[in-house]
């Protein structure tokens, strides 16, 4: 019997009942239950490989349900693709963006909505003035540094995932899923997309925000469901509820805060040395690194971070400066140079930097070693004991080395892309945003890693995003503004005033 009109205005946009997905014997969701209502955003929270992702992609049509039912506004609803999804109202921006690098940012914005003549064929010039419309209505709450002419791929990762922002909400869906969707944004910027989320909210629509920073939870939803082992596991008023017993029913026991850092000693010799380093995206950055330290780059996203460890890497050329490790100068010709003189990179940016994603788990690990040794040749059985030992503090979850690196969750991907290094006995660790996207368990495995390093001698150069993780980790941080050093966090100083106020310093 169909709902009376009355009813169907007054249920859920959105339900699902008891959603499950196998993969062959891989269980990905077992029991997905989630009831969105009209005008309102709806955080979904879980540690990687809870079910959650799992339980979005059916909800977007990319995945379909082996069981359950998904109902909107009372009526049964069956989702076979995701222009099913699109047609029903639902919008989905990813973490990992599906837009088109050498189309422009209007192209982008306009695809398969593309204005058409009588003929119908593509009206290049109508589509632009559309596209242009839509970065108006949207892009000033956003704060967009972008054109609808330039192209995607030559944008940095944060700017790309606002014009995926913009390609979904434009379109005007009464419910929109954020998955992880500001992983790659700064606080700047994640503001302005829930601001455009709240304008969303009193026009009638809805959101679900899937995220792995609690604060944004508490900033902006209204209920806020948790999964784990492939099960939701209840559901919440952000009102009632506290961080820890979020935390206590995500994981079923309180997460562990980072362990601080072990102080470096002053007397001992640099280990890295940085000297007035200048590029086209940083100038005169300065530093030295001791054993044991943990060094912070603090500051809002694209201000010359991930360029400046790049450089030290040797992935970048610099335009002047010096760069001396242990005692060598010059800076490295390329990252193998880099890494046989005792450097490791890991990003947080997987996909771009990190993995290879149609290669085994195995290949990802050893790919570090093969370029210490410069060998041509792979003794996979002497490399394989080697490597299982190096990463055995990693907690790395996985079935077989020769599975995909694909079939791992993302925090067990970026345990294999920090890992990797450990068998090359690295003297510094440079982190680019090395946690992002990844939840609160495996970002304490990657912790406990880094503490274990640490006291082996390990120093570290980090960059991250998340405030809090920055202030507990580094023993210092750095906080680069437009390209340069703005201030030196270190001591009492070291806090979340003092880091937003000079990393907001003539933004």
């Amino acid at each position: 019997m169909a709902p009376s009109p009355s009813t169907a205005a007054d249920a859920p946009v959105l339900e699902a009942r008891g959603l499950a997905k196998s993969y062959g014997q891989v269980v990905a969701l077992e029991c997905g239950d989630l009831t969105v209502a009209g005008g309102e955003i709806h955080a979904l929270l879980g540690s990687n490989g809870s079910g959650k992702s799992t339980l979005c992609k059916i909800l977007a049509g990319a995945v379909k349900a082996d069981a359950g039912e998904l109902l909107q506004r009372g009526r049964r609803i069956t989702l076979q693709s995701p222009s099913d999804a699109r047609d029903a109202g639902i919008g989905t921006v990813y973490q990992e963006t599906s837009l088109i690098p050498a189309l422009t940012v209007a192209q982008n914005i306009q695809l398969g909505i593309e204005a058409r003549s009588r003929l119908r064929l593509v009206d290049s010039g109508r589509s632009r003035r559309e596209a242009v419309r839509r970065i108006e209505d949207f892009g000033s709450t956003l704060g967009i540094r972008f054109g609808p002419d330039d192209i995607v791929g030559d944008l940095a990762i944060d700017q790309q995932q606002l014009v995926e922002i913009i390609r979904v909400v434009s379109r005007r869906p009464s419910l929109v899923i954020f998955d992880e969707a500001t992983a790659s944004l700064d606080r700047v910027q994640v503001d302005g997309a829930f601001a455009l989320l709240r304008r969303l909210r009193e026009e009638g629509k809805s959101a679900i925000l899937v995220t792995h920073r609690m604060d944004e939870i508490f900033s902006i939803a209204d209920r806020v469901t948790v999964m784990r082992n492939g099960r939701s596991v209840g559901t919440r008023e952000v009102r009632d509820v506290d961080p820890a017993a979020l935390i206590d029913l995500m994981t079923g026991a309180p997460a562990d805060a980072p362990p601080v850092s072990r102080r470096a000693q002053g007397s001992e010799q640099p280990i890295l040395t940085v000297r007035d380093l200048s590029s086209d995206a940083f100038r005169d950055v300065s530093f030295a690194l001791r054993r044991g330290e943990v060094l912070g780059l603090g500051g809002l996203q694209g201000q010359g971070q991930s360029e400046l460890l790049r450089t030290i890497f040797g992935a970048l050329k610099p335009k002047s400066g010096e760069i001396e490790m242990a005692g060598i100068p010059g800076a490295p010709a390329t990252p193998a140079a880099a890494v046989r003189r005792g450097l490791a990179f890991a990003s947080g940016d997987r996909k771009r930097y990190g993995t290879f994603a149609i290669r085994s788990i195995f290949e990802n690990l050893a790919i570090a070693r093969l370029a210490q040794s410069r060998s041509p040749l792979v003794s996979r059985a002497r490399l394989e004991p080697r490597l299982m030992q190096s990463i055995s503090g990693a907690k790395l979850k996985f079935g077989r080395l020769d599975d995909s690196i694909s079939t791992l969750s993302g925090g067990n991907q970026q345990k294999v892309v920090i890992g990797r290094w450990l068998d090359t006995d690295p003297k510094v660790l440079l982190l680019d945003d090395p946690t992002k996207g990844i939840d609160i368990r495996a970002k304490r495995d990657l912790y406990e890693m880094f503490s274990v390093l640490q006291e082996k001698g390990l120093a570290i150069v980090i960059y991250s995003s998340d405030a809090t993780e920055l202030l507990e980790i580094a023993d210092r941080i750095l906080v680069i503004n437009g390209g340069h050093v703005v201030d030196e966090l270190k001591d009492d100083r070291k806090t979340e005033f003092e880091l937003n106020a000079a990393a907001l310093k003539g933004a």
